[in-house]
């Protein structure tokens, strides 16, 4: 067994008492970064493995078939494996060859917390559902009924399927690739939840969120999870440098004492410098920071499995996926 192997094996070891049948389940098997090998990662989408691979732009196909191998001595109901070159310079290694199985078979939808996920692992170089905001989705389970919610940057609209989830009155999905929604309506619809066209707003996010500060639309919780950098006619937005400004936009849209939930995943992002941009945008009084939310530990190793330690220290977050509830405080009081 290689160096690899042997991490892998001790990191899996952690994730087996969460994986019992039925099998539609969906973690990080193993995180290289803290785990002893940097440019891999291994997660598993119900029956379908998905490794993710930085080791080169050609990537190391003999490392995966062992990780593989490995995988499913523990793992016997794993049909698929997909390889993801995420160094490589063609889109389709990127999104994805099959290792394990054919495509048809990849794995349709998860289950977390009683909610359906569809997943699209082909979609683009990620998997369609992110696993280090499992907690997050959890939070607004617990939060979120009765509340009016915009998930601004939604991706394939997971924290808004959430919402949904919770018994939300209403909640509005925008991102700028309609692809994108697409996903999130096939999950409200495999959770029997109502799909409204008027729901799902593909667009620019300062487009958006000005023309619903236009039509003095406010939400009892929004939250903003930017892309790591992203230029468009209508602005930019970068993690490292314009988290505060992004912040300051989307907060008039927030009722009197509702949340605006800010996410920033850059890895380059230091948790002080973070936490820095939430003390400026606090400082005016119309925030406060209510909590911190912490990745999963099979985001983060475990005690006995980090070998590594990050290149930025994420401290006071447990990440470099940095997550804080923020308490709205508006001088008019409005609450709707």
């Amino acid at each position: 067994m290689s160096p690899l192997g042997e991490r892998f094996v001790a990191a899996l070891a952690h994730r087996l008492p969460r994986l019992t049948a039925p099998h539609t389940a969906a973690l990080r098997l193993f995180n290289g970064y803290t785990e002893g090998f940097p440019r891999v990662a291994v997660d598993l989408y119900g029956t379908t493995l998905l490794l993710h691979d930085a080791t080169s732009k050609t990537g190391d196909r003999e490392a995966m078939l062992e990780l593989i191998e490995l995988a499913r001595a523990k793992l016997p109901w794993v049909t698929t494996a997909l390889w993801k070159r995420r160094e490589s310079a063609n889109q389709n290694e990127r999104n994805g060859t099959m290792l394990l199985g054919d495509e048809a078979q990849l794995t349709r939808k998860v289950q977390e917390h009683g909610v359906w996920y569809v997943t699209r692992l082909t979609l683009n170089r990620d998997a369609s559902l992110y696993l280090d905001t499992e907690p997050l989705r959890e939070w607004a389970l617990k939060h979120l009924k009765g509340k009016r919610v915009l998930n601004a940057f939604a991706y394939t609209g997971s924290l808004g399927v959430a919402a949904q989830a919770a018994g939300a009155e209403a909640v509005i999905h925008t991102d700028l690739n309609n692809a994108f929604l697409t996903v999130a309506k096939d999950s409200y619809a495999v959770n029997g939840f109502k799909v409204e066209k008027k729901n799902f707003k593909a667009g620019d996010f300062f487009d958006l969120v000005g023309r619903l500060k236009r039509e003095e639309e406010l939400f009892d919780c929004v939250f903003v999870d930017p892309p790591f950098f992203s230029v468009t006619e209508k602005g930019r937005v970068d993690l490292v440098t314009d988290m505060e400004r992004v912040l300051n936009k989307a907060r008039p849209l927030v009722a009197h004492g509702g949340w605006l939930v800010a996410i920033n995943n850059g890895v380059f992002v230091s948790g002080a410098e973070f936490q820095k941009t939430l003390d400026a945008i606090c400082a005016t009084g119309h925030l406060s920071l209510e909590t911190r939310i912490d990745v999963p530990k099979d985001f983060t190793g475990y005690d006995d499995t980090q070998k590594v330690a990050l290149d930025v220290s994420p401290a006071p977050f447990n990440h470099s996926t940095k997550i804080a509830i923020l308490k709205v405080t508006r001088k008019d009081g409005k609450t709707r």
